[in-house]
């Protein structure tokens, strides 16, 4: 023991001498030696800490504690603790709460105090606020060191009012930096991000148990109601966000802190309100009326103060009335400027209303910002009261919102606030804008009787919904209940008694309301009460005797009526029923008129007058009254009964609407009215018609079409009488059959209409503008024939037509524009009916001048059209087509006349006729085109009168740029651009304006007019024709070609500029021998010459391009009839002109024509005309054709020539013009070939041997040339020329893989290698298999190759490859002929193939032949 005191004393001296290793040593030494030392222990945690090794010796520290707890190693932990800072807060707190109890326990309260106060100093100084707070917790009365600091420490109050201020200040911080860093995230709101927050924080709050003991521990009276204001507000904010399982607990400390503020009259507005607002009483009187005083005392300036005071100082109140105040008197301006206190805000003072109108004013104020229950139920029972129906349900509406939202924040449960908003709410809706909301006031009322089966309010409530709903039982039964409870309501017994009228048992009904007049007289009822009792009394009345005499007299019902209006002059039922007296018994129309005006302006309800007065309006034309009248009606709520009502509904407001919205021209709205008023009548016939008429002028005609054949049905069905006329609907649906372009079915329903009523001017119109469209559009179709029928036809029915017609201006546009398509199918100009127009241009001509307009310049009077002669055949043409133009001409220059008092008639009518003068100078021949004519001058005189008269339309302005295109461009350019500036999206001024831009060479403008064109109106041919004409410009026939194809698919059959340019263009296209072209590919240039002949029969060119086509599709005969009419022509216009250019071409047709001949196997009128043609041709020095043509002509001639008299077996006349042919043309190949054919032909050895010359030159000069090596071969093969064959054999190898070889070529080289192998010395059947397999391995899509294979086997599967190969080379994937097709299905040997064959190629023998082997097989 002695050492070990000694030794604690060397630790004790080197601590001194801070040589704390050895303390640390000789500490350890000791431990070892006595481990339960004390003193060792804390030496040793002594030295660790100033060795700076904290954790070390804490752990001393606290093995000594554990040893003895005494004060030097407390005293330790603390120093330790103190350096390590607010990272040891909690260790420090326990430690220092821990050494405070020790020195309490020894008594030592300085050094207990001292212990407490320097940690909460370190708390202050080093810590957060937070653990500030925290260590406050030590000093105050839940600490269990307090009792012994208890005096020594500030009081609780002080303390706990520094944790509050601290936490209010962190708190708010903490929910500020929360939803800062919340409100980013994907898809967060800040209302959510906000409620999440503040639950989170204010739930997890120890702020309200702070201001609780803040209320008990608080000595001044103020501190503490300061925080018991601040714990009911943190209470209630709490409450606000509090998850709705738990806010019922919430609830009832929130409302007994209230309710505890209110008992002490503690002026908190929150407290007052929510112990007034929460309290949700069944009656308004159940309010304590002391609580609401000392409301309205305290808080002056609030809005539940405006309406509280306002309800309990009227007549409604159920309160006592306060002593009456002295008022206030109002405050100058003067007074205000002096007043220091206002300035400064002022004291708030009292406004008590003393009239009714200050009282609504001052009740309306409060009530428009506050979103108080209570207020909101005060003022729905004072606007019951004052009958401010249609306020009341916005007022209601507003009311359950807010009650809803505060429940949904409170938790709290308003159920007799409910009652009583659904009670005013149905009642305001029983009368706002009825019967449109007894359906729902219904639904309230019966949602209240659930919860409160005696509600009289409810139960009048439901009465007076039975009572709009005819269901007069029902509503006696719920009235006579409601009496029950209150038997002295004079208002629930008139209705009553009106029930009885309204089933018709007036005399009860008169009975019951005598009963109550002197009741209501003595009671001092509402003007209203009285005045609807009186005219009720009186309608009994007039029902009871409806005699003229009972209802005319004035001492009747009558009386009645006028002493309702006495006693309320604004009632307007009984101005209703006076106006239906003046009308219909008084006849005084002009006080009837007044009397319904009059009902209609004091209320929309009444439905009788309304629609008295539109039917008058409406007889007067004057729309926007009846549009008024009308309206004001359907406003009204009355057209549409409730879902469930016994009431039908009324459609004529709606039918007026839209027939006003008609004449209006807002055909939408029109729709909407008439779709309206067949929901409520789908039976309304008229307003099918409307509803049919108002989708035609909107443009949707499918469903104009199903509204008027719906009015059709309702006429089948109904009485004629009651409909009125009938006609309409049939004219109505023809004009939508036109719009729709089904101009047939329109004619017809037009016939049918003119069949009842010929006077009926539109109609007429109508027909022969139906008539000419119909015209037109076929015209447009390519049905020409059907075209000029209706044209001729409405010529015809023009004739019969009123004569008052001859007046206007649609009829002669009509007349002109029939006339203009007989110029336009010229092929049938002589149809044109001369007899019918000059009938038609002797209508009501008195007047010279009416065909006189511009006469002076193109000089087009009746002349021509009247006169009478016999003209030759081939002037017939020109004359029916000059009479056609002259009838256009002067259709239009009538229309003008009749059009002098229309400015925009006339414009119009100058316009049409300048495209009459414009036809007529295009129609004229082509070298009189060369300058300009009388019709070019009147056509641009009539486009600029056009434009004077209306400078705004752009159809005019591009109408003069086409006809100064070539008079003067400048001028046509300004006109264009000038067109555009007024409508830039119109496709046909666009490629004008290209059009001139190409007249003028300038290719790049051309390019972008057109490009915009196309933009603008894809469907607009003639923009991509000139694009055409551009590529073609810019040397590329091929994109020209393209475009000129997709011209001719999308135009129309009548344009002539596409059905010349497409054929040319494609003709080009086959003179360059395309290998991959079909027969296919030239029916449509067919197609399209055929419609140009019919469109121009003039243009000889195009007939004789036309030819040319017939040719290559075999069609003779045709070509023949063609080429002999074009050469009569020409020969005629030669001998008439002796021009070149018809010599010309009386050449090229005559060897064109000898060519078809030839074709035809007229061998004599072959050669004759060949003869004539190189007769034509032979003179070089001629300027009639080119170098070329001539080249080309004369070839063509002498072939031909020579060809006809080899088939007329004349070969050596023959051979001489095929010599003659190849002299003259270098050696054509072709040529050669066919004249070594007919050389061989002759037999001899001279000819043969000439023949293989010949082709041998050929070969030299061009050894592709497949013909020639072909009949090289066959020669070979027949000399059997061993040396020649192989030569041929190797240059046919070569051939065989060229892709300039055509597939007939591909099959004739393949039958010459098979002779080869079957005609050579040492052949056998595999060797021509052999040849044959090789050829349907190079040409497996050719049939040749599997034919021939089939034909050498006998097997079938080659056969039936052969028919699928060929199947798939036919057009118009392929260019296979139908012979190619016949052979492969001939081959097959079936019958069904056989019979296949004959039917796509009867004239090959292939087929019957298949069909004679299978049947003998």
């Amino acid at each position: 023991m002695a050492s070990i005191k000694a030794s604690l004393k060397a630790i004790n001296d080197a601590i001194r001498q801070q040589k704390w290793d050895d303390a640390l040593a000789q500490a350890e030494n000791v431990i070892s030696r006595d481990p339960k030392n004390y003193q060792a222990h804390v030496f040793k945690a002594f030295a660790l800490d100033k060795k700076n090794q904290p954790e070390l010796a804490e752990e001393a520290y606290q093995t000594a504690i554990r040893i003895r707890s005494d004060a030097q190693a407390w005293q330790g932990l603390i120093k330790l603790y103190e350096k390590q800072g607010p990272k040891a807060f909690q260790k420090y707190q326990l430690a220092a709460l821990k050494l405070a109890e020790i020195y309490r326990d020894a008594n030592e309260m300085y050094k207990c105090q001292d212990v407490i106060d320097k940690f909460i100093d370190f708390a202050r100084t080093r810590c957060d606020r937070a653990q500030y707070v925290q260590a406050l917790h030590l000093i105050l009365p839940t600490s269990p060191i307090y009792p012994a600091l208890e005096g020594r420490v500030p009081h609780p109050a002080k303390t706990y009012e520094t944790i509050a201020q601290i936490l209010e200040v962190d708190e708010k911080k903490r929910i500020n930096t929360l939803i800062g860093e919340r409100r980013t995230r994907l898809g967060a709101k800040i209302s959510e991000v906000t409620l999440e927050v503040n639950r989170e924080v204010l739930c997890q709050s120890e702020l309200g148990h702070i201001y609780e003991q803040l209320t008990l521990w608080a000595q001044d009276d103020d501190v503490r109601r300061q925080y018991e204001e601040k714990l009911l507000q943190f209470r209630y904010d709490r409450l606000l966000v509090t998850p709705a399982q738990n806010k019922p607990a919430e609830l009832q400390v929130v409302q007994k802190l209230a309710d505890d503020m209110v008992i002490i009259k503690h002026p908190f507005k929150l407290a007052w309100d929510i112990s007034i607002e929460w309290r949700d009483h069944k009656e308004i009187k159940d309010w304590d009326v002391n609580v609401l005083n000392e409301y309205c005392s305290f808080f002056p300036d609030s809005d539940l103060y405006r309406v509280l005071t306002g309800y309990m100082t009227s007549d409604l109140s159920p309160f006592p009335k306060k002593p009456a105040e002295t008022p206030v008197p109002a405050r100058t301006s003067e007074t205000d400027d002096e007043s220091s206190d206002d300035e400064d805000g002022g004291a708030p003072t009292s406004v008590i209303p003393y009239t009714d109108e200050d009282r609504l004013l001052m009740m309306t104020e409060g009530i428009s910002t506050t979103n108080s229950l209570l207020a909101h139920r005060l003022m729905g029972e004072y606007y019951q009261h004052l009958e401010e129906h249609e306020s009341n349900v916005e007022l209601m509406r507003k009311a359950m919102k807010i009650m809803v939202a505060e429940t949904e924040k409170t938790g709290k449960v308003f159920t007799n606030a409910n009652q009583a908003f659904m009670l005013y709410l149905g009642t305001a809706l029983v009368f706002y804008q009825s019967p449109r909301n007894h359906g729902e006031a219904k639904f309230l009322f019966d949602k209240v009787l659930e919860v409160d089966p005696t509600s009289t309010a409810a139960m009048i409530g439901v009465g007076l919904i039975y009572e709009e709903e005819e269901e007069y039982d029902q509503a006696i039964d719920f009235l006579g209940r409601a009496l029950k409870g209150d038997s002295n309501n004079l208002r629930v017994r008139a209705e009553v008694g009106w029930l009885y009228a309204l089933k018709d048992d007036y005399a009860r009904g008169k009975a019951e309301l005598e009963s109550l007049l002197p009741l209501m007289i003595r009671a001092s009822v509402s003007k209203d009460l009285l005045a609807q009792t009186q005219y009720r009394l009186g309608c009994c009345i007039w029902n009871l005797d409806p005699s003229k005499s009972a209802r005319k007299s004035r001492t009747g019902a009558y009386a009645y009526f006028l002493d309702a209006l006495k006693s309320n002059f604004n009632y307007a039922p009984a101005y209703s029923s006076l106006g239906i007296y003046y009308a219909d018994y008084a006849k005084d129309k002009k006080r009837a008129q007044r009397c319904f005006l009059k009902a209609v302006e004091l209320s929309p309800a009444e439905v009788e007058s309304a629609e008295r007065l539109a039917r008058s309006f409406a007889d007067d034309g004057d729309w926007d009254r009846v549009e008024l009248v009308a309206q004001r009606v359907v406003d009204s709520g009355k057209v549409r009964p409730p879902p469930g009502s016994k009431k039908k509904g009324l459609s004529w407001p709606f039918s007026a609407l839209g027939v006003a919205e008609l004449n209006k021209q807002d055909y939408a709205k029109a729709i909407v009215s008439f779709q309206q008023a067949l929901r409520i009548a789908p039976e309304d016939y008229h307003s099918w018609v409307g509803l049919g008429e108002s989708y035609h002028n909107s443009g949707r005609y499918i469903a104009a079409t199903k509204a008027i054949q719906n009015a059709q049905r309702l006429e089948d069905r109904a009485d004629i009488n009651q409909l009125g006329d009938t006609w309409f609907t049939t004219y109505m649906l023809a004009n939508v059959k036109r719009e729709l372009g089904e101009f047939d079915e329109a004619i017809g329903l037009y016939h049918e209409v003119v069949s009842t009523r010929p006077e009926e001017e539109g109609v007429v119109i109508a027909l022969m503008q139906t008539m000419v469209e119909n015209a037109m559009d076929c015209a447009e179709k390519g049905l020409f024939g059907k075209s000029v029928e209706l044209a001729t036809g409405t010529l015809a029915f023009a004739l019969t037509a009123p004569a008052f017609l001859a007046n206007t201006f649609n009829f002669w546009k009509a007349v002109g524009d029939s006339c203009s398509i007989f110029s336009s199918v010229q092929s049938r100009a002589h149809d044109f009916p001369t007899d019918n127009v000059r009938e038609l241009l002797s209508l009501g001509a008195e007047n010279k001048s009416a065909y006189a307009v511009l006469e002076d310049i193109d000089g087009v009077g009746k002349d021509v059209i009247f006169a009478e002669g016999i003209f030759p055949d081939d002037e017939k043409l020109g004359v029916d087509l000059t009479r056609s133009l002259h009838a256009t001409i002067l259709a239009h220059k009538r229309a003008i006349h009749e059009s002098a008092n229309d400015i925009h008639a006339q414009a119009v009518a100058y316009y049409n006729l300048g495209w009459a003068e414009n036809r007529a100078h295009l129609c004229l021949p082509s070298q009189l085109r060369l300058q300009s004519s009388r019709y070019q001058k009147a056509a641009v005189r009539c486009f600029k009168r056009a434009i004077e008269l209306e400078a705004g339309n752009p159809e005019f302005w591009n109408s003069l740029g086409v006809v100064t295109s070539e008079i003067n461009p400048s001028v046509a350019q300004h006109a264009f651009v000038r067109s555009l500036f007024l409508n830039e999206r119109s496709a046909h001024t666009w490629s004008n304006l290209g059009a001139l831009a190409l007249l003028q060479n300038d290719i790049q403008l051309a390019n972008e007019a057109f490009t915009r064109a196309q933009s603008n109106d894809p469907d607009y041919a003639h923009a991509w024709l000139g694009q055409g004409l551009v590529a073609l410009l810019y040397g590329d026939p091929k994109e020209a070609r393209g475009l000129f194809t997709h011209a001719m698919d999308i135009s129309e059959s009548s344009s002539l500029l596409t059905r010349r340019q497409y054929p040319v263009s494609l003709f080009d296209h086959i003179l360059t021998n395309p290998p991959n072209l079909s027969v296919t590919s030239l029916i449509q240039p067919l197609f399209a010459l055929a419609q140009l002949r019919c469109l121009n029969p003039q243009d000889l060119a195009y007939q004789h391009l036309s030819t040319l086509y017939q040719e290559r599709t075999n069609d003779t005969l045709r070509a023949i009839d063609t080429l002999e009419n074009a050469c009569e022509q020409l020969e005629a216009n030669y001998e008439a002109t002796e021009s070149a250019e018809s010599l010309a071409r009386f050449a090229l047709a005559k060897t064109d024509l000898a060519r078809s001949y030839l074709s035809a196997g007229e061998y004599a009128k072959a050669s004759e005309c060949g003869e004539m043609a190189l007769q034509l041709s032979n003179d070089e020095s001629a300027n009639e054709l080119t170098a070329e043509q001539r080249k080309k002509a004369r070839l063509s001639a002498h072939m031909t020539v020579g060809l006809a008299e080899y088939f007329s077996k004349n070969v050596e006349a023959a051979v001489a013009y095929f010599e003659t042919a190849l002299d003259e043309s270098n050696g054509n190949p072709d040529a050669v070939c066919v004249l070594a054919q007919m050389l061989w032909a002759t037999g001899t050895d001279e000819a043969r041997e000439r023949a293989r010359t010949v082709l041998f030159d050929v070969i030299e000069k061009d050894s592709s040339h497949v013909q020639s090596v072909l009949l090289l071969g066959v020669i070979a093969l027949l000399d059997e020329d061993e040396e020649s064959l192989d030569a041929v054999t190797s240059e046919l190898q070569t051939l065989r893989t060229s892709h300039k070889v055509t597939d007939a070529e591909h099959s004739q080289i393949g039958e010459i290698f098979r002779a080869v192998a079957a005609l050579s010395e040492n052949s056998t059947e595999d060797d021509v298999l052999n040849q044959l397999q090789n050829d349907v391995m190079l040409y497996p899509h050719l049939p040749h190759g599997w034919s021939r294979v089939a034909e050498l086997t006998g097997e079938e599967y080659p056969a039936d490859m052969a028919m699928r190969v060929a199947l798939k080379a036919i057009p118009p994937k392929g260019e296979l002929g139908a012979v190619e097709l016949a052979d492969a299905y001939a081959g097959t040997g079936k019958v069904t193939d056989a019979q296949t064959a004959i039917f796509v190629a009867p004239w090959s023998s292939s087929g019957w032949e298949s069909l004679s082997s299978a049947v003998v097989s």
